[in-house]
């Protein structure tokens, strides 16, 4: 299968920013640049096989044929979330896998 078109979302990039800054502050920037690597590679492993994924079955509309599947290697535990269609794979969210994920993902990043 080759790659799909990939487009993150705005949330996503936020998500992103949000939890390699944490890193940098708490664990240093190497862990911080290892996160990133992590999604890199994730990215590019559901590019090539979008099926991969757990399908995910939420009530809200906005979040119907949401799919995770969890990052590489030490970060495991957070999700990257996407919609598949055709050849085209939108990221919509990247967060922790342990929280309210029906309240968590459509609120907007750093929202606590």
């Amino acid at each position: 299968m080759t790659d799909c078109r990939v487009i993150i979302s705005d949330e996503a990039l936020a998500d992103l920013q949000l939890q390699s800054s944490w890193y940098a502050e708490s664990a240093g920037s190497d862990i911080a640049e290892r996160y990133l690597k992590s999604f890199d590679e994730t990215l590019a492993a559901v590019a090539k096989r979008p099926d991969l994924g757990r399908p995910r079955h939420f009530e809200h509309e906005m979040l119907s044929g949401l799919r995770s599947f969890a990052m590489a290697g030490a970060f495991h535990t957070h999700l990257v979330f996407y919609h598949y269609e055709s050849d085209l794979l939108r990221i919509f969210r990247v967060m922790r896998g342990m929280r309210d994920l029906p309240r968590r993902l459509l609120e907007a990043p750093g929202a606590e």
